[in-house]
């Protein structure tokens, strides 16, 4: 899936990851991988593996979150104490991050207290975020910024994003990343105290930094050809893709580099 990776040991305490699931992946998805804590589970997996063969247990503990199907007497039933994590992560959804039904302003406003309070509820140590696409747009949300159908249109399949100063440094001197899209929603601007990642023609906000608390990305380092492909389908399918954009997707549907940027989440993880 990755054109480069490098090996990562392993850290000398576990972090805890709550993966914050906003959607049920496509049906030929969810039976592999059982939801996409499934699907992170196996792209953190290949992506940390090592020559002596340190399970993924050995790096992270990965519980999920469903927050999407919420209770009105406990909106925050499902989600992780703050005091009992190290980093959630947002995933992807078919749902737009601009909508006002209970479970995203939930989703919402439980990012936002995580980056903003959720030091004080956890002795002092800073809650990573990660934000996955429809994730990307939740903490862009959370922190003030416009999200809104982007009129430019849709972004699906293997898309090359071109790398700004801080993204090069995120990345390892990379000029530009080849990233799985499936979108056509986008945060306008970047949040205060956020600096750009990467940009498209199509998409200019393509994920920020706020260097030790928020890392995001517009794109899907998790989608495999296999998942991408059944997106696709299912997309024609229903009438959402035409014959041309349908084509320029499988067309693209190759190598990317959804490993090296999954190092990537994992290295900010890792910083103080």
């Amino acid at each position: 899936m990755s054109s480069t990776t490098t090996t990562i040991p392993p850290p000398s305490s576990l972090i805890r990851l709550a993966i914050l699931e906003a959607d049920t992946p496509p049906a030929g998805t969810h039976a592999r991988y059982n939801g996409y804590r499934g699907v992170f589970t196996h792209l953190f997996t290949r992506a940390l593996a090592s020559p002596s063969q340190e399970p993924l247990s050995s790096y992270l503990t990965i519980t999920a979150h469903d927050v999407v199907n919420i209770s009105p007497s406990d909106p925050y039933a499902n989600y992780p104490f703050l005091s009992e994590i190290d980093a959630i992560l947002i995933t992807g959804s078919k749902h737009s991050a601009f909508e006002n039904d209970p479970w995203i302003l939930t989703l919402t406003e439980f990012v936002k207290k995580a980056i903003t309070k959720g030091d004080a509820e956890n002795g002092g140590r800073t809650i990573k975020v990660i934000g996955v696409c429809f994730g990307h747009q939740i903490v862009g949300r959370a922190l003030g910024q416009t999200v809104e159908r982007n009129e430019r249109g849709w972004e699906i399949s293997v898309t090359r994003v071109g790398l700004t100063e801080a993204g090069r440094g995120i990345f390892k001197g990379r000029e530009d990343l080849k990233i799985q899209q499936m979108h056509r929603d986008h945060v306008v601007g970047v949040p205060e105290g956020a600096q750009l990642l990467a940009s498209t023609d199509v998409c200019e906000n393509q994920g920020f930094i706020i260097p030790g608390k928020v890392l995001t990305v517009q794109g899907h380092p998790e989608f495999t050809v296999d998942i991408m492909e059944e997106l696709l389908e299912s997309r024609r399918a229903i009438g959402l893709f035409n014959d041309e954009l349908f084509g320029s997707g499988v067309e693209r549907n190759k190598v990317d580099d959804g490993l090296f940027i999954a190092q990537a989440f994992y290295r900010f993880l890792l910083q103080d």
